[in-house]
């Protein structure tokens, strides 16, 4: 089906994203991915061609396009590319929303810029050891001490973790309130005990640095503090809908390329004097993949436009995200079992989208967590 969502604008910032991505990141990704990081020179180039957090006032040297439809081509750009694992959909998608809408004037005005220039890498840091989906268990704590906060505790699975600048990190202020103690604090690189662990080795997405912080009675100006003392549950609440929209687009765009590489493939394959594309399974299992993620695809681009309307429930969110992630997941397998033996092989494309693909049903709230969001929804 005709996707009926873009303009001649959008479709024109399509085309110089897939120039980008054509030129600068996907000759370099294999050996990006065998040294588990991205260099910082390619976050400049995005940031000097505008593909960084495009909504950012004008005030700021941003774009000032308040469309969610920018943010969602960068993403499927970068993941029919096979190069989801760079970092630039979290630090638009999830991170951005947080810069605009909890910070002072004056914290805009000191990291916007280097934001949107890529000078600035951010991350976000909410889960630790011991706690993932559920943010009410996290341990670390921010103590206030005068005119600053001590913050003492680990967090792990952080995204960016290696090239962040600023880590929107989630403490307990007062960890006797349970929700109402959580607070957001920006820890920038540099202050003295904060320090980064392993650059952790994956299955999957190997090109995007994912780390260990650590925070050992770290000083962090109070003038850090992003929004109010006590609303960080409420902040993260509010803008998770759109970090789980983000991982669902990556979905569905991931969908779409596997199972074009996928046809191709059948039809060039033969077996027993014919392209295996002509055996009946091979037509039924290319059938019900193509028939599900236009499903998927027809979803999720309604769900942008809810998004960019501000009607995008956190209960919609949650469905694009575990139905998309599971699709994902499930067509990736299929897809590399028609491959054959060829499919094991890291050469072939199709092996690398099937491992990129495990963790959407991870993070950004489990799929699990995401039953329950759409459970409770009903009175359940």
């Amino acid at each position: 089906m005709k996707r009926t969502i873009f303009d001649d604008e959008h479709n024109m910032f399509r085309d110089a994203v897939r120039r980008f991505v054509e030129n600068e990141i996907v000759p370099y990704h294999e050996q990006w991915e065998h040294d588990g990081i991205v260099p910082r020179d390619v976050w400049l180039k995005a940031g000097e061609l505008g593909f960084l957090c495009m909504d950012a006032p004008e005030a700021y040297g941003g774009l000032e396009i308040e469309d969610y439809r920018y943010n969602a081509i960068v993403v499927e750009e970068l993941t029919r590319a096979g190069a989801s694992g760079v970092g630039f959909g979290l630090h638009n998608d999830v991170n951005m929303p947080y810069f605009l809408k909890y910070t002072t004037e004056a914290q805009k005005q000191r990291w916007l810029p280097k934001m949107l220039s890529g000078e600035m890498i951010t991350a976000i840091a909410m889960t630790e050891p011991g706690a993932g989906s559920d943010l009410k268990g996290v341990r670390t704590t921010a103590v206030r001490q005068g005119d600053h906060y001590v913050v003492n505790g680990q967090k792990t699975f952080i995204t960016n973790g290696i090239h962040s600048d600023a880590v929107i990190t989630v403490v307990k202020t007062d960890p006797d309130k349970g929700h109402a103690g959580i607070s957001l604090l920006v820890i920038e690189r540099g202050m003295e005990g904060f320090e980064r662990g392993r650059n952790l080795e994956k299955i999957g997405l190997k090109a995007q640095d994912t780390a260990e912080l650590y925070f050992d009675n770290v000083k962090v100006p109070v003038e850090n503090l992003m929004g109010e003392e006590g609303k960080g549950f409420y902040y993260l609440m509010n803008s998770l809908p759109q970090e789980r929209l983000s991982v669902a687009v990556i979905a569905v765009a991931a969908c779409e390329a596997a199972l074009e590489m996928t046809i191709n493939y059948c039809q060039e394959r033969t077996a027993f004097g014919q392209p295996i594309g002509k055996f009946q399974n091979s037509r039924f299992k290319l059938a019900e993949m193509k028939t599900e993620t236009e499903i998927a695809r027809v979803f999720v681009d309604r769900c942008i436009m809810e998004l960019n309307a501000g009607d995008l429930t956190a209960e919609e969110a949650a469905m694009a995200k575990w139905w998309t992630t599971d699709l994902q997941v499930r067509v990736m397998d299929q897809c590399l079992q028609l491959h054959g033996g060829y499919g094991y092989m890291l050469e072939y494309p199709i092996a690398k989208f099937y491992l990129d693909a495990r963790v959407q049903p991870i993070y950004a709230g489990t799929n699990e967590v995401m039953k329950e969001i759409i459970g409770r929804s009903l009175g359940l």
